[in-house]
């Protein structure tokens, strides 16, 4: 991906406010502006970002995965080891080295929203006046560059895939976690073959019944499916970093008149919420194009959350389609679209879709059939 470009972007918006330096915490930021991504970040790094200069602040056990892959002058390592400790062993040492030759109160670029209290204050009592980058970096993620565009569709493509896998195999007396399994194998072994050396990351729920699928984030456990049931099946991929979303609601064996009459509306939803997108429309208002519809049908107060939310390197990021968002929307945005609501001791009903912004409206990079009939499995 262009991380030249996201600099030299980054560094005009520290230009216009007269900002020396920037230092970037939040770890998608440090990805989507070094190309660099670690698996854990329990052992913290820091990347500086200077009008003509690159440095990193990380662990030793990083150092020759940071020198293969991140955009960096500078490495400023720290150790936990006893036979280095002479080297440096503090996160915050090795933070100061990489701030110090900063001139003293200069105005420093940082991520207000992610920027520990502790660091922070570390910071302010070396001088420097704290300026907050973290809302601009956001907002240029928003807009995805061409190779973006295409990794999340490849991903589109690879979560359909392993969405499918999973509902072709669904019966009665299969558990929620062989669910998953289900797809999570499909999805593991095409990688391999068709994506050498590419990393691929994955998540995976499906709450089934009247009970659990009424709970909208819940881990998949080991409850069998029933006849009868209701189950959300919800999916995302990342491949090489970028991520898309797929969900789909189906029934095990066959769906009663109630839970048909729920599942028509949030398919009239989605399909509202799909049609708003557009360039130049407000994310709230395709929060409301959703929100009228199960409004119109009395389950408003069981829709308790955002319609969806941009999607890439993250996967809940900017725009929020939420209903007091005024963020405009622009083509080359991806966007996962997922109205839902959510009935304590009848179900949840939602599907979700990863869309990208173009010109004409939204592109579906997702694909399973989203009609009753191709949803009722077993």
């Amino acid at each position: 991906m262009n991380t030249e470009e996201r600099l030299r972007a980054l560094r005009g918006v520290m230009e216009e406010r007269n900002v020396e330096a920037s230092l970037i915490l939040q770890p998608d930021d440090l990805f989507y502006l070094s190309g660099f991504k670690a698996i854990i970040y329990s052992r913290p790094f820091a990347y500086l970002v200077e009008s003509d200069g690159l440095s990193m602040a990380l662990p030793s056990l990083e150092e020759e995965h940071v020198r293969k892959e991140a955009r960096a002058d500078r490495l400023q390592i720290y150790h936990e080891t006893p036979e280095r400790i002479d080297r440096g062993s503090s996160f915050l040492a090795a933070l100061d080295a990489l701030v110090s030759p900063l001139r003293p109160s200069c105005r420093l670029g940082v991520e207000k929203g992610y920027l520990p209290l502790e660091l922070g204050r570390f910071l302010e009592e070396k001088g420097f006046v704290l300026v907050d980058v973290g809302r601009d970096i956001a907002l240029a993620r928003t807009v995805k560059e061409p190779k973006e565009i295409e990794a999340i569709t490849l991903s589109g493509d690879l979560v359909s895939y392993a969405l499918r896998a999973s509902l072709e195999r669904a019966r009665p007396g299969m558990t929620e976690m062989e669910l998953d399994l289900a797809g999570t194998s499909a999805l593991f072994a095409r990688v391999a073959r068709d994506f050498p050396s590419a990393t691929v990351d994955h998540f995976v729920m499906s709450p089934s019944g009247r009970e659990r699928s009424a709970m909208q984030h819940v881990f998949s456990s080991t409850r069998a499916l029933q006849l009868g049931d209701g189950v959300i099946h919800s999916r995302q991929v990342g491949l090489n970093g970028y991520r898309a979303e797929c969900e789909r609601t189906f029934f095990v064996g066959s769906a009663d008149p109630f839970q048909r009459r729920c599942f028509a509306v949030m398919a009239e939803a989605q399909a509202a919420a799909v049609a708003a997108v557009r360039p130049g429309v407000r994310a709230g208002d395709v929060d409301g194009a959703a929100r009228r519809v199960i409004d119109g049908a009395g389950f408003g107060e069981a829709f308790d959350h955002r319609t969806g939310h941009g999607i890439g390197v993250t996967s809940h990021e900017e725009p929020s389609l939420r209903f007091d968002n005024d963020v405009v929307l622009k083509e080359g945005m991806a966007l996962s679209i997922e109205p839902g609501f959510y009935l304590r001791g009848r179900g949840g009903f939602r599907h979700s879709d990863t869309v990208i912004v173009t010109a004409g409206g939204a592109r579906q990079v997702t694909s399973y059939p989203k009609d009753l009939e191709s949803l009722v499995i077993g």
